[in-house]
């Protein structure tokens, strides 16, 4: 009896610990070197859902802001554990910390219409290659017991790290192609990033349009040399919703959606 008894609050104390533990923070749980928060829940559930948004091509040396999303599981607040193989992770804001070269959170992060969600920031390597972002996030019911809580893995997110276009004193090269890339950071709230290039000049047009199909803003509309471009977009007199971007110019059209979320 003494012995079940010892049994018993050995495993009382591990879950209490762990439950402390976790409520500033986890590492060593992603895909990538864990298997998961299982101090919560021995096994994931896919009645949560996690995944990360932001660009999935970015260049050598820059610094672009990434977005974490959970839903599901008991909704109350949740936590989370980011790694990558190549790139450094950083906080954005109090919400976040690094530790040990992985991304978590600082403290238990209420829901808000039933997602939970963390900015944070990436910087890619000094070379060419194709990272990941692993992530886990886990679901929390607030009352204490951890074992009731629900988890998940999220997608892995891949960046493909390129070449930077330009020199040093923004001399703009050749482009071999036209292309209009995703925004950063998405969602977003006020202002996102929109980067294209074109291959020879002509007439351009960037315009921004609602789930409508009505015309909201117009951020280019003249002709342009070849070359890569990048501007910044505000939208702080527009309401919350999904918008599209549209680049238009002799011989290409390309359209992709954004999400402003205040």
């Amino acid at each position: 009896m003494k012995i079940n008894l010892l049994l018993i609050s050995i495993f009382l104390t591990i879950i209490i610990y762990a439950e402390i533990n976790h409520e500033t923070g986890m590492i060593n749980s992603t895909k990538l070197n864990g298997e998961g928060c299982i101090c919560h829940n021995q096994y994931y559930n896919d009645s949560v859902y996690v995944w990360i948004e932001g660009p999935d091509s970015v260049f050598i040396g820059d610094t672009v802001q990434f977005k974490l999303f959970m839903t599901g599981g008991p909704a109350i607040a949740g936590g989370f554990n980011i790694a990558t193989y190549f790139g450094i992770l950083n906080s954005i804001d109090a919400t976040t910390q690094v530790i040990s070269g992985e991304l978590t959170h600082t403290m238990p992060n209420p829901f808000a219409n039933d997602t939970a969600t963390w900015n944070f920031l990436y910087t890619t390597p000094d070379s060419i290659v194709t990272d990941t972002l692993y992530s886990v996030a886990n679901s929390v019911n607030g009352n204490g017991n951890p074992t009731l809580d629900e988890w998940n893995f999220g997608e892995n997110f891949a960046i493909n790290v390129i070449d930077q276009p330009v020199d040093l004193k923004n001399k703009r090269l050749q482009p071999v192609d036209f292309a209009l890339y995703q925004n950063y950071p998405n969602p977003f709230n006020p202002s996102t990033n929109f980067r294209f290039q074109i291959a020879n000049f002509g007439f351009v047009t960037l315009k921004v349009y609602d789930v409508l199909g009505n015309e909201v803003a117009t951020l280019v509309n003249e002709e342009k040399p070849a070359g890569e471009y990048e501007l910044e977009f505000f939208a702080s007199e527009l309401s919350s919703g999904i918008y599209f971007y549209k680049l238009s110019t002799r011989g290409f059209s390309e359209t992709k959606k954004m999400i402003l979320m205040k």
